[in-house]
Order: C-alpha cells, then sequence, then structure tokens
C-alpha cells in the first residue's frame, strides 16, 4: 500500500479513538487516547494508519506520493463538527447590535426594522447566488479555524420558494469547497409576519407543502423546530417534527432556550438525534434525554451575544448525558471560531479542556449521525485533521481568542494556513 501522503513526528496525536457506534459521556469525555510522536497515513480521502511514528513507517512498503510532513511539538485533533449553524442568510445585522448597545429592547429593535425581519427581508430579496457567495465567505473562515464539518439550517425564507433556495445554495457549497456540509431543513424557525394571526395556517403550510418539496427533492437530512414560548409550542412543534419523521428526515430541536417549555422531553419523546440550547431545560427532561441516546448540543456562542446565563454543562456530564459544542453561527450570533466556542465552554460552563475537544469532535460528529465516518482520527474515517501550533489539549483553551491551526487536512487535501515551520 502507498499512501498518498504521511503526517509524521507529531507531538501529540489526540486520536479520540473507540467511539465510532456512540457518543462520548462522563469520564471518556476526557480520555483523548493521545499517542506521543505519533503519525498518520493518508489515502484516497481516507485515514489508513494510525500510530506512533515508527510503528506507522514500519508499516509502509513504499515512500508516499507526496513528501511526509513533520508537525514537532504540535497536537493533532479531529476537525472540527459544527454541528449548529445558521448558514444561509441574506444581509447582515451590525446595526441591531449598535441599538442594542444603547439600550433598546429587542421589540423595539423590530419595530425599527431590525432582528429576524431585517434577514427574512433580505434573504427574500436575495438571488441564491448571493446567499451562496455570502455562506462560502463564512464556510471558508470557519474552515481556516479549523472547522472541516459544517450543518447549515434554513430558516430565513420562511415559505416554500425562499426555504427550497436557501437549501439549494448549500448544495452550491458542496462543489465550492471540501469541507463536509450537511443541511437541516427549518422552515418553523419563526412565523412569518404574514402570517403572524394565523400561526395555525403556517404550520399547516409548513407541513402539507415545505416538508413534502424538501423530502422529495433531497434537500435536507434533518429537521429542526423552534420550540419556544411565542414560536412554536410543544403540539405545535411535535405535529412539525412528526410529519418530517413520515418522511425520512432525522430530527433535531431548538430547546428551553429562554424558558422551560418542555422542549428537551419532547425531543427525547420523538427520538431526535439531538436538543440543542437547552439552557432552562428541567433534570426530568434531561434525564429523558439520556435514556433516549439524544445528544445536549450546546451553544455558548448563543449565550454570550444575548449576555445571557449559559447551559449548566457540568450537571449534564454528570447525569450521563452525551454533550456536543457548537457555534450556533447565525445573524444574531456572528461566531465562526469553535476555538472561541471551546474556550467559552471551558469559562462559563465549567468544562474540561479534554471535555470541550471531545464535544466539538466526536460528539458534534453523532449529532449529525456520522459518529462512524467523521470526527476522530482512526483508520477507515475520513482524513479530516487539524494540526495545532499548541504543545497540549490544555494549551487550546488557555489561549483564548486565537486561531491556533497551522495544518488543516480536509478530506485527505492538505491546506496549509499558516506561514512558518
Amino acid at each position: 500500500m502507498i499512501p498518498d501522503i504521511v503526517l509524521f513526528h507529531i507531538g501529540q496525536l489526540a486520536t479520540l479513538a473507540g467511539h465510532c457506534d456512540t457518543p462520548k459521556t462522563g469520564d471518556t469525555l476526557q480520555e483523548l487516547s493521545i499517542i506521543e510522536d505519533g503519525a498518520v497515513a493518508i489515502k484516497d480521502g481516507q485515514i489508513v494508519l494510525v500510530g506512533t511514528t515508527k510503528e506507522v513507517i514500519s508499516r509502509l512498503s513504499e515512500e508516499p506520493l507526496l513528501p511526509p510532513i513533520e508537525f514537532p511539538d504540535m497536537l493533532a485533533i479531529p476537525g472540527f463538527v459544527d454541528s449548529h449553524t445558521h448558514l444561509v442568510f441574506g444581509g447582515s445585522r451590525e446595526n441591531d447590535f449598535a441599538m442594542k448597545l444603547a439600550g433598546k429592547r429587542y421589540i423595539e429593535i423590530l419595530e425599527a426594522g431590525g432582528g429576524i425581519l431585517n434577514t427574512l427581508g433580505a434573504t427574500r430579496a436575495a438571488t441564491q447566488d448571493e446567499l451562496s457567495s455570502n455562506a462560502f465567505s463564512y464556510a471558508e473562515g470557519m474552515l481556516s479555524s479549523g472547522t472541516t464539518t459544517i450543518e447549515a439550517k434554513s430558516g430565513y425564507g420562511l415559505d416554500v420558494e425562499n426555504e427550497v433556495k436557501i437549501l439549494r445554495a448549500v448544495e452550491v457549497l458542496r462543489d465550492k469547497l471540501p469541507s463536509e456540509f450537511v443541511s437541516t431543513f427549518m422552515g418553523a424557525h419563526a412565523v412569518p409576519p404574514e402570517y403572524k394571526d394565523g400561526v395555525d395556517r403556517y404550520v399547516n403550510l409548513v407541513i402539507d407543502e415545505m416538508i413534502p418539496v424538501v423530502a422529495e427533492h433531497g434537500l435536507a437530512e434533518f429537521c429542526d423546530v423552534f420550540c419556544e414560548e411565542g414560536v412554536f409550542g410543544i403540539e405545535h412543534s411535535r405535529e412539525i417534527l412528526t410529519a418530517a419523521k413520515d418522511k425520512g428526515m432525522k430530527l433535531k430541536v431548538h430547546a428551553d432556550e429562554i424558558v422551560q417549555l418542555g422542549g428537551a422531553g419532547l425531543a427525547a419523546e420523538l427520538g431526535a438525534i439531538s436538543a440543542d440550547h437547552l439552557l432552562m431545560s428541567s433534570d426530568d427532561d434531561l434525564e429523558a434525554m439520556g435514556k433516549a441516546g439524544t445528544i445536549a448540543t450546546l451553544l455558548p456562542g448563543t449565550a454570550f451575544s444575548l449576555d445571557t446565563e449559559y447551559a449548566d454543562a457540568r450537571k449534564m456530564i454528570e447525569m450521563g448525558l452525551p454533550v456536543a459544542l457548537a457555534t450556533d453561527f447565525n445573524p444574531n450570533c456572528a461566531n465562526e471560531s469553535m476555538f472561541f466556542t471551546i474556550a467559552l465552554a471551558c469559562y462559563k460552563m465549567k468544562m474540561h479542556p479534554r471535555e470541550a475537544i471531545s464535544a466539538a469532535t466526536i460528539n458534534g460528529a453523532h449529532a449529525l449521525g456520522r459518529g462512524d465516518v467523521l470526527g476522530s482520527i482512526e483508520p477507515g474515517k475520513r482524513a479530516d485533521i487539524l494540526i495545532l501550533d499548541c504543545p497540549n489539549p490544555e494549551y487550546l483553551s488557555w489561549r483564548f481568542g486565537v486561531n491556533l491551526v497551522h495544518t488543516v487536512v480536509v478530506n485527505g487535501q492538505v491546506l496549509h494556513t499558516k506561514l512558518g515551520p
């Protein structure tokens, strides 16, 4: 076997091996399965050999096609898996931010044409090419910061035509970047102004028209709902998610972000792959998630941008819940960085650095149903690997606010993002 490339003499190679079937929980979140002086051989976009440099070199019958690359005193980890983003939208909301800093309440921002209404209008007015161009810029920034897999939700079109337009814009990205993109339909993100006095009618539109079109054309793998007071209640959320499940879509839920409505319990009831946010979830609903195997995807960047309390990650880990981390990149939380997300998780949610790395890689992969092919450095998996300019996992959280990426390997392609040795 002649590999395409070998990465060797890696100071510490954190493989996170051994959790392809189920996500990490409890104490296993801190186990990164580190190999000192590690090496990885890659062929046809897949990892074929992992071990110490001595072991891998001894198993090679011939030289790799490309010269081996050495990374002494550096840390290698799997590519980040950002399992919750709203990547595709029109416009921006820096004016909302200025109003917020000036003391304006959200309702005042809405009345001034800001908030989600701003994004809704800009998204509907944008062409598919314009949306994909904007999203490309964001996704390219994420890739340069080590995110090799991105979940992308719709939800800023809120009618059949524009929800489809958003999802097709995601499809375009697959041909432009080597990153993995996972599409989620979220027509139930908000109730558009034209339906403000007829929520039932809008729910029927989502169920009777949007979901069938999305499913028929294979535009999204997942369906998500903003299950929250004043948006979509438990019964409406159950109707939408059940309709999507009947069409073969897997489920996610925006749950209990603002009030304790019971979205986490609904996610468990319906067998959702993840429930996300969870700032206000009850212990009973969290326990139900644990029994159902539903992953708790936590989004500390959102709490930071809203200046609210953070989800209780420590409690969830101690309850035995599988915890994932994601950016929640969206017009109101323009956070592209998993490094920043990990730092917030450690500083504000009291996660340990190694737990946060597990949550941002292998558990993020499981939150997208891809734990068998992504999220760890093992033979047979897609070769998504980060070489970080840091000596150990703890350094990654200690030096926050910095892009520590030296080299990104995505789908076996080596992308150097930092000059120097």
